[in-house]
């Protein structure tokens, strides 16, 4: 019911015409709207659709032009630019809402050239086109530009004063930003806060201090940025202190201050803020949790590796009837780190109608495979209705790391038909499948095709995979050919790492110790060239004297749901000695029938 007497003169008609619409129209979905024998639209009963005593308003001739600016307004959203373009170049007639759209548009997509065009292709500026302009060019930090644009505008606002003085800053043109401060007309608390910001983005805490509390008026924006700023530079004592003293508190300082906590390890400081934050009243409903606060703790009991609490607080928070979100069920499922926990977080993911969500499917499918469970990896992969690149290059991967190579190269195949380009951690995978099962020219044609077909740039680990190729099939002189022409950039102790594993592997002494010497000038700190035989007892000497310590390779193994962790050195394990006994009889006779011996195979320490 219309409360006051201008909406019942509105509403009423409104719902009359609505009644009798509804009286007009049958059920039945296989009969529609048609015209009478004089044109009159009428329903499927045969009564006109607008009652006579209740009459339209025609149609305005600026009509034409609303519905065109209303399409681009549908078609210009993100991954819809070219259907936009298209409709504006169509316009027979622009207006302000068109070239301000197309502006807004072509930013929103990242496309400052685009935007550019139109802005500078418009009969008559406008304040929106301008100030969208100048925050355009900030973001891409052509300065000259964002004053060009503003010392012509007819009025500036505070809106394109404040993105002015934010690009002088971002920028780091200090004190270009301290003379445009000094000459604002009027300075509003968004104004300030940007100050306070851009002095913190600068590292400069001492100036974003005072200029804080030089402000003549403070809302709880400003006062939350400051908060941000003391944690993003380091100063969480002050954050913390800052935060006590907030006269109102809503619900995203509260979760930039737990998320602080959580940041610099302070779990118990986090919990207590997160039970303390009070729920929605009559008072305030702003200051309440929500499933950003939620989310944030989830994710610090994960990162603290305390699975057990993440799934607890998971469960609390849909007992507090709070819907999940991707990024909810994104912390829960890479918090498992046992397949019985991976199994409860799957069937989470399905209950809560995430199965599809590609980000999600494709965590599962990296942890069942990290987990041993290759095939609950491939299931989750070929239920998946939307592959990404991401997708297919977690089950390439997959396969790749169980010594499934020739696996891994079929889902490539399927991949390029499926119209999904490759990225460069997809030939990362790929080129270790071949190194696996021993794909020499298969490696060669893959690592080529990354530059030659895909126009990506081969990095450090692709050169490595490449070597360890090469290496393992006896082509060493081959392998140091493709280490000579490796750019300095990419030359890295990965790369020297893996040739030092083909000389080893072939018993060149020579060739390995100019490898480790190179070693310890890449990286002073590495133990991956270190105690290969006797020759190598001056390089050992060196890095007894620059303090090098190895990091002890591990394994994992995951039985009945326990896991297994074996560190190279350790004796632990409960059943170290049955494993050492089993390891002689099986494995030692084994490898003697293969030609292989401890002396030529391992390291010398």
């Amino acid at each position: 019911m219309c409360v006051c007497q201008h909406r019942r003169r509105i509403c009423q008609p409104s719902f009359r015409f609505l009644r009798h619409f509804k009286a007009t129209i049958s059920t039945d979905p296989e009969k529609g709207l048609v015209k009478n024998a004089n044109g009159v639209l009428v329903s499927n009963k045969g009564t006109p659709l607008i009652p006579k005593n209740l009459s339209l308003k025609p149609r305005s001739s600026d009509d034409a032009l609303h519905k065109r600016n209303a399409e681009i307004t549908i078609h210009g959203r993100p991954g819809k630019l070219e259907e936009a373009k298209k409709l504006f170049d169509e316009m027979p007639q622009r207006d302000d809402v068109s070239y301000n759209s197309m502006i807004a548009f072509y930013l929103k997509n990242r496309d400052i050239l685009g935007a550019e065009a139109v802005f500078k292709a418009m009969p008559h500026r406008n304040i929106v086109a301008e100030s969208a302009m100048i925050d355009g060019y900030v973001k891409v930090g052509r300065l000259d530009d964002v004053r060009n644009v503003f010392d012509s505008m007819t009025h500036s606002n505070a809106f394109s004063w404040t993105s002015l003085i934010s690009g002088y800053f971002s920028c780091g043109r200090i004190e270009e930003a301290l003379h445009l401060f000094d000459q604002v007309p009027e300075r509003n608390v968004v104004f300030w806060t940007s100050v306070v910001l851009g002095f913190a983005c600068n590292a400069l805490m001492d100036h974003a201090r005072r200029f804080f509390y030089l402000m003549p008026e403070k809302n709880i924006i400003a006062w939350t940025a400051m908060v941000k700023a003391y944690l993003d530079n380091g100063y969480f004592s002050e954050a913390y202190k800052l935060f006590r003293e907030m006269p109102e508190r809503n619900v995203r300082s509260w979760n930039i201050m737990i998320s602080g906590c959580l940041r610099v390890n302070r779990m118990n400081e986090a919990i207590g803020l997160f039970e303390s934050m009070p729920d929605r009243n009559h008072v305030s409903w702003t200051a309440m949790k929500n499933v950003g606060s939620w989310n944030t703790m989830i994710d610090g009991y994960a990162r603290n590796d305390d699975v057990g609490e993440a799934l607890r607080l998971f469960v609390l928070m849909l007992r507090s009837c709070f819907r999940s979100n991707q990024t909810t069920m994104t912390s829960v499922v890479t918090s498992c780190d046992g397949m019985v926990e991976l199994m409860h977080a799957h069937a989470m993911v399905i209950q809560l109608g995430f199965e599809h969500n590609t980000w999600l499917t494709n965590a599962l499918i990296k942890l069942y495979s990290k987990s041993g469970d290759l095939c609950s990896a491939r299931l989750v992969f070929e239920l998946l209705k939307s592959k990404d690149v991401v997708s297919w290059t977690a089950m390439i991967v997959a396969y790749s790391n169980h010594g499934h190579g020739h696996h891994a190269l079929q889902v490539f195949t399927r991949m390029l038909v499926s119209g999904i380009k490759p990225d460069e951690i997809t030939f990362v995978g790929l080129l270790s499948a071949c190194s696996h099962v021993g794909l020499v020219n298969q490696g060669r044609r893959l690592f080529v095709s990354i530059k030659g077909t895909y126009n990506l740039n081969p990095k450090a680990e692709h050169y490595s995979c490449l070597v360890d190729i090469l290496g393992r099939a006896g082509l060493v002189d081959e392998a140091m050919d493709v280490v000579s022409t490796i750019p300095p950039s990419e030359r890295d102790e990965a790369v020297l790492v893996a040739l030092l594993g083909v000389c080893r592997l072939h018993g060149d002494v020579a060739i390995a110790n100019s490898i480790g010497e190179n070693l310890l000038e890449i990286e002073p700190s590495s133990s991956g060239g270190y105690g290969q035989w006797d020759e190598f007892a001056k390089v050992r000497k060196r890095m007894r004297e620059r303090n090098v310590k190895r990091i002890p390779g591990y394994s994992q193994i995951q039985i009945k749901g326990k896991n297994h962790v074996f560190v190279v050195g350790d004796r632990s394990h409960p059943q170290i000695e049955e494993i050492y006994v089993l390891l002689k009889q099986n494995l030692q006779p084994l490898m003697r029938e293969m030609g292989c011996t401890p002396e030529n195979l391992l390291l010398v320490d």
